[in-house]
């Protein structure tokens, strides 16, 4: 399985493809659109390994936007004792969802691709009747 270190936000990810997740929020997108992330930070499989100095150039990440949203509140209470000071405070950190489709080498050959979700096959169902013992008779 093929996997891509990819820095944004100011944080680095090792990303699988087909995998969701939960990064800080992307500026300016709508939510189904496609997201490039070009700096690769290091790429490879069970076998090789290619890292970056810091980055590798032509490689890249493709992934959907899934969704942008905002974590739980994290409440701040700051009290100093003695004085009658309290000061209470709330915050709500954005986030983007994503789910990475491909990923590419440095010279645009395709490494890892997500599995295409097939529907699954719904099945009719069959009723059957229940008799009781004054119907038997």
């Amino acid at each position: 399985m093929s996997y891509a270190v990819i820095q944004t936000g100011g944080k680095q990810y090792k990303v699988k493809s087909g995998e969701i997740l939960k990064i800080e929020k992307l500026p300016a997108t709508k939510s189904d659109s496609k997201v490039e992330f070009n700096e690769v930070l290091a790429y490879g499989d069970d076998k090789i390994i290619e890292i970056g100095s810091p980055t590798i150039a032509g490689a890249k990440v493709e992934a959907n936007l899934v969704k942008n949203g905002k974590n739980r509140t994290i409440l701040i209470f700051k009290k100093r004792r003695r004085h009658n000071s309290r000061r209470k405070n709330g915050h709500r950190q954005e986030y983007s969802m994503i789910k990475i489709n491909k990923i590419f080498s440095k010279d645009g050959k395709l490494l890892s691709e997500a599995e295409k979700k097939v529907a699954p096959i719904k099945k009719a169902k069959t009723t059957t009747t229940k008799t009781t013992k004054e119907e038997k008779k």
